[in-house]
């Protein structure tokens, strides 16, 4: 009798060595190492972990994470001018009541395939956010912002059938990486600057699938070429995808409203604390195209009848194309998924409503504008572009000695989180509704006794 080969994990039955081989031979890869090789040899390790000691009790262990947590540095919300992506915004109590309530809090994925209470939920999240994008079709949310960018570019190459993606201005750095990792093995991605005729001369050259902006961009700045830029993709054939801050939709045209085909962004700014750099979801939104529908990987919720006259149900739609139903030859794979902060984004806007978002929009613009204003004024400090409008983000630059991470550690021992580097001579700042005249003149008053 042949005794099959021990696995190599007692609960893994896929990781013997004969089921290994004949996965990667039917993908055609030689070896597990081939799936690694864009990782950069930098960020690979090549010995084991440096582990501590293990501790034997759950007291020890208690008082090893309490001296942990004992070092964050906490600052009230008016005294942090960090943002870049990850912003403080004041989330409504209620926000948090609903989405702790166990029914939403636990359940794996966000919703159990049964429960369509939770089905209704999402249904009101995607309704609510269809509204503020004036889109017809939102998904329920991904992993991330980041994610949310990538897949919808991913998109575009598949329903355009075309290799070449364009991405327009200042896009984060973070944002950036993830979009190259994740299309990187199937589509060409080329950069250009905020300029119509840069993005001309690249469209000339042909084989374009989309044109990416981001509204605001990386350093907050309305870019106002963003509606000329979804006219010259659809001149060539290809699609326009914008990029958002959905908080500054209160105030802002939405990117459907003049044209673009896929808008795509983050969650965290409605509803959704920023918890040590989380908390994420990614958000995608297009007309009711059954071409383009058919392209989005993740799950989509729609309203039926059921078989009693008068009622309605809430449940999949084109359930056919995800990986769900067609594994691996889905269009791309999905998992586990941020459903519960869709959840809390769908309380948020339902609280807010249409003039609440304008409130708070306006009052982002004007606190931006006011910080800018302030900051300029402190001799040895100078904005990059004085003339932009800006939401919520912005750029100073530093003109003395003193580099900008030496100014960012001067204000935390002042207790101040300042703005964010982004080289020596930089930082990023960033206002919201929750920062006061008073808070952005105390960040001033600091500034000119470091800087000066």
């Amino acid at each position: 009798m042949d005794v099959p080969p021990r696995a190599t994990h007692p609960y893994i039955p896929n990781a013997s060595p004969p089921a290994r081989e004949a996965m990667l031979a039917e993908i055609g890869a030689g070896s597990v190492e081939d799936f690694l090789v864009s990782i950069p040899q930098h960020l690979r390790m090549d010995g084991p972990l440096a582990l501590p000691a293990p501790l034997r009790s759950e007291a020890e262990l208690s008082a090893h994470m309490e001296e942990l947590l004992a070092r964050n540095t906490a600052v009230r919300p008016g005294r942090s001018f960090l943002g870049h992506g990850c912003y403080r915004h004041h989330v409504p109590a209620v926000v948090d009541e609903v989405v702790n309530r166990s029914e939403f809090l636990t359940a794996y994925a966000g919703e159990p395939y049964e429960d369509h209470g939770r089905f209704q939920a999402l249904w009101e999240y995607q309704s609510l956010m269809a509204e503020l994008l004036d889109t017809e079709v939102v998904n329920v949310p991904t992993y991330d912002g980041f994610q949310a960018a990538a897949t919808a570019l991913r998109m575009a190459g598949r329903y355009t059938g075309r290799r070449r993606l364009v991405l327009v201005g200042d896009i984060p750095a973070d944002r950036l990486s993830r979009i190259h990792d994740y299309v990187q093995d199937a589509y060409e991605l080329v950069r250009v600057p905020a300029s119509p005729d840069a993005v001309r001369a690249e469209l000339a050259a042909g084989d374009v699938a989309a044109v990416y902006t981001a509204v605001p961009d990386a350093s907050g700045r309305i870019e106002p070429c963003a509606p000329e830029l979804v006219t010259l993709a659809h001149e060539c054939g290809a699609l326009a995808v914008v990029d958002v801050n959905p908080l500054s939709l209160g105030v802002l045209a939405p990117p459907a409203s003049y044209g673009a085909d896929l808008t795509c962004g983050d969650l965290q700014p409605l509803g959704l604390h920023p918890s040590f750099g989380g908390n994420h979801a990614g958000f995608i939104g297009s007309l009711d195209d059954e071409r383009l529908v058919a392209e989005y990987p993740s799950r989509l919720f729609g309203l039926v009848p059921t078989g009693v006259d008068g009622e309605y149900g809430f449940g999949d739609v084109a359930y056919e194309r995800t990986s769900f139903a067609r594994r691996e030859e889905g269009n791309e794979w999905v998992g586990t998924a941020a459903a519960l902060h869709g959840i809390a984004a769908g309380v948020y806007l339902a609280l807010m409503g249409p003039h609440g978002m304008r409130e708070i929009g306006q009052t982002i613009l004007a606190n931006t504008a006011y910080a800018r204003q302030r900051i300029a004024e402190v001799p040895g400090i100078a904005l990059p572009d004085p003339e932009a409008v800006h939401f919520a983000d912005f750029t100073v630059v530093y003109q003395g000695e003193r580099t900008a991470a030496q100014i960012a550690a001067s204000l935390l021992e002042r207790g101040i989180h300042g703005g964010t580097p982004v080289n020596e001579r930089a930082s990023r700042y960033c206002v919201t509704e929750v920062h006061t005249k008073a808070d952005i003149d105390d960040l001033a008053t600091a500034l000119e006794e470091l800087v000066k």
